[in-house]
């Protein structure tokens, strides 16, 4: 292959940023050189996301404007489309307006150097099969863009669960599990390069198992890695949570007090509509057992509003079930049918579009007070805080993230650099940020040896 510049541009999930990833190594071994911005770039790549339409009609929008700059280089560039909406429709991203020359499935990466040099031989170019055993295991990742403190590491591939409204076993295919040596040796690599937090991800991490471990055990194995090296995971399922899991969480001091645990309602018929196996009251029961066994762990949740045949009642119980929670954080959204799902061939999209967005705003203006009361609750605490970096807005502050992953922003001071540990005071908040002051540089084992002692 000719050496030529590429760029990637990715929409989505933090499993599409791991994806991304692999792609810069796979391109990379070729002697393709990573560029900064598409003006540059001989060949683009879009590492797309199909989990609602108005992802994909970004998608479709930036495609468009990539047609245009090829246009005026008179052709001389390749436009290709990654990830889930490459595997989910695949024919039309071919066929509408030609605006691409390659499509790329999630477990195709491999296959890009052959597929380039395909349209370099003239023709369009697509490999979007789906594998049963596809991790990418034995590829080191390139990171590119992230701040050299936190990074992403996917310990499994693809979803069993096939929730009603969701695309990805249709997208990234049936489970499958990187063996545990890969992922605490990518851990260990990580460590001695300086990251100071990693996060695991999988579609459902709790049913991690690659023949020799459970997801309990491969926590165990990383929170030995590095004890100043925090590990945080995404995204459990309520529908099989191990308690063995919480008590290994409460137990290691790096592996952080943070759990993100899906609800997409609060109502036992729209739970069964959309394939969630498990009730509201087991769910609650769950959240009771995570704050029983982990003393002050935060929580955090998707909600979806205006799923198929949702009535008023039922809405009311998913505001009922957050009220109750009481998240510190919640990812809110309404619902948007998708191609290929259980939803879309068994049920109606019919709640009304300005229902949906109404059930919505009344989901988030509470969800948002909520917060903020949690937040204020705060004031007056000492947390260990990680530096990310600068703060967005001031060059004067520097922001981290505590331990239970809420965002803290604090005055510049000479001595403190980004993946530093910082003993901070919180003094102040918004809903979304907690301000504080500075005490002094710390580790996880000094914090935790003080919190003892105290």
């Amino acid at each position: 292959m000719d050496q030529r510049n590429f760029y990637i541009e990715t929409y989505g999930c933090q499993m599409n940023v791991s994806d991304t990833e692999i792609v810069n190594s796979i391109l990379m071994e070729e002697g393709m050189e990573p560029v900064n911005e598409p003006e540059d770039a001989e060949v683009i790549f879009v590492n797309t996301c199909s989990i609602r339409e108005n992802a994909e009609e970004r998608v479709w929008n930036r495609l468009k404007e990539f047609k245009a700059l090829k246009r005026k280089r008179d052709g001389d560039m390749t436009v290709g489309v990654l990830g889930c909406m490459a595997e989910r429709i695949r024919d039309q991203i071919m066929e509408k307006e030609e605006l691409v020359d390659l499509v790329v499935g999630p477990d195709a990466y491999r296959d890009l150097p052959k597929l380039l040099a395909d349209v370099g031989d003239g023709q369009k170019a697509v490999n979007t099969l789906l594998s049963l055993e596809e991790t990418y295991a034995d590829i080191k990742p390139v990171r590119r863009n992230d701040n050299g403190v936190s990074a992403f590491v996917t310990i499994m591939r693809g979803c069993d669960n096939m929730c009603a409204f969701c695309v990805v076993p249709f997208t990234r295919g049936r489970e499958r599990s990187r063996d545990a040596e890969s992922i605490i040796d990518e851990l260990q690599q990580l460590s001695d390069q300086g990251y100071k937090e990693v996060t695991l991800l999988g579609q459902n991490v709790n049913s991690y198992d690659d023949g020799d471990n459970s997801f309990a055990d491969l926590m165990y194995k990383a929170s030995q890695v590095n004890p100043e090296m925090r590990i945080r995971f995404s995204s459990p399922h309520p529908k099989d949570f191990p308690e063995e899991l919480l008590e290994i969480i409460s137990e290691q001091p790096n592996l952080c007090n943070y759990i993100h645990i899906p609800a997409q309602s609060g109502n036992n018929d729209v739970l069964e509509r959309m394939r969630r196996p498990y009730t509201r009251e087991q769910y609650l029961d769950l959240v009771e057992k995570m704050r029983d066994i982990i003393p002050g762990v935060t929580l955090s949740t998707d909600i979806i509003a205006g799923f198929c045949d949702e009535t008023e009642e039922e809405h009311e119980d998913t505001l009922s079930l957050m009220a109750k929670v009481r998240y510190d954080l919640a990812y809110m959204f309404a619902y948007s049918e998708r191609g290929r799902t259980l939803a879309q061939r068994k049920h109606e999209d019919n709640v009304p579009e300005d229902v949906k967005k109404r059930r919505l705003s009344e989901i988030i203006e509470q969800q948002m007070d909520i917060q903020e009361e949690l937040n204020q609750k705060e004031i007056g605490r000492r947390h260990l805080v990680l530096v990310e970096g600068t703060s967005k807005r001031s060059d004067e502050q520097l922001c981290g993230r505590t331990d239970t992953n809420k965002m803290v922003v604090f005055d510049r001071q000479d001595h403190i650099e980004k993946g530093d540990y910082v003993e901070v005071t919180i003094t102040d908040c918004t809903s979304a940020t907690l301000m504080g002051d500075v005490i002094k540089k710390s580790s996880i084992q000094e914090f935790e040896q003080e919190a003892i002692a105290v």
